[in-house]
């Protein structure tokens, strides 16, 4: 199975497509400056559910219209809609297609911003959750009543804030500036479709759609202060992934383990930081060593190293030394012996 798949993997190594001008966002002054008034939003939303103000009644105001009774033929689609906002299915769609594009760019960085991003998004929106307590608006108890400190886990609204951060991350890491403000207007539309949904469908109320919109735009405001935090964690995977092909080279691992680590460790040699494609021409020594005292990438025994592809215009042509075969008075004379009766 290996021998079948080392051609994709020396295609993948020989052809990266990590763009050359990508570079990593800043946080820049114009970025702090939103962060700081986002954030001043986001303390006054909190501060007019905790006083029960004029917020509040707006949220009983829309619970007790039931929008999901003045439009019911919208109902069944907004069921399905209102998925884009859930962890796992949208985790799930991201990271799928964040890791394609990982591999093919021989980098980690994708999968781990999608990775810091989630978690901030579990521990801001879920502390907040359970300190709260505000129970949503089909357990509502008391009317007028905010519904805080009850033992529930509504606000800020976990859909809303999940549908911001999950489709934003691809707007943060688009390659070219076209791409940024389509998947930006993408991600827009989805979040504010989905808190709407929750509203629609009674699940939420306006006060939890507002501040999980601000919790999922501070958490991507905030990400380029992460960014060292990414490239150390990547630099470490890299390293502990070289740490494991030496030892699975030195056979200092069981076999179940090397079974299972061979075709992790042994495929994408070039996916790594800062590699450069001309190491792989530096010619290797019996001793292991390249010529400029280069170590080549290590692979697992038994493991065949990928050739370089060659064009059919550049074979050196190969004629033929001669037929193996006989010439025909050769095999006439063979027949004629072989006829002859002995003696």
């Amino acid at each position: 199975m290996l021998t079948r798949l080392e051609p994709v993997f020396a295609r993948l190594d020989r052809e990266p497509e990590r763009p050359a001008h990508l570079q990593t966002p800043r946080m820049s002054r114009h970025r702090v400056v939103l962060l700081a008034a986002l954030l001043a939003c986001y303390l006054a939303i909190v501060v007019a559910v905790l006083t029960t103000s004029w917020l509040v009644r707006l949220d009983w105001q829309i619970m007790f219209f039931r929008p999901y009774e003045q439009w019911p033929q919208l109902h069944a689609f907004l069921d399905y809609l209102v998925v884009l906002g859930q962890r796992g299915p949208t985790a799930v769609m991201v990271a799928a297609w964040l890791g394609w594009r990982s591999w093919r760019q021989h980098t980690l960085r994708p999968l781990i911003t999608l990775g810091v991003a989630l978690l901030l998004l579990n521990i801001t929106v879920g502390s907040v959750k359970l300190g709260l307590g505000r129970l949503g608006p089909h357990y509502a108890t008391q009317i007028g009543s905010a519904e805080l400190f009850a033992g529930g886990d509504i606000f800020p609204s976990g859909h809303t804030a999940n549908a911001v951060v999950t489709w934003g991350i691809l707007a943060y890491l688009a390659s070219t500036t076209v791409t940024r403000r389509v998947l930006s207007l993408f991600s827009a539309v989805v979040s504010l479709s989905v808190g709407a949904t929750t509203v629609y469908l009674g699940t939420h109320w306006v006060s939890d759609v507002l501040l999980g919109w601000l919790a999922g735009l501070l958490i991507m405001l905030a990400l380029p202060w992460f960014e060292p935090l990414i490239a150390r964690t990547e630099a470490y995977v890299f390293e502990l992934r070289e740490l494991w092909r030496r030892r699975l080279e030195e056979g200092r691992l069981s076999a179940p383990v090397a079974a299972a680590l061979t075709p992790l460790l042994s495929a994408g040699g070039k996916w790594q930081p800062g590699h450069s494609d001309d190491a792989a021409a530096v010619p290797v020594t019996a001793s292991g060593a390249g010529a400029a005292g280069h170590s080549p990438a290590l692979r697992p025994a038994g493991h065949p190293v990928a050739r370089q592809h060659v064009i059919r215009s550049e074979r050196t042509p190969v004629t033929p030394a001669g037929s193996r075969r006989p010439a025909h008075t050769e095999r006439a004379a063979a027949r004629g012996a072989s006829a002859r009766p002995a003696g």
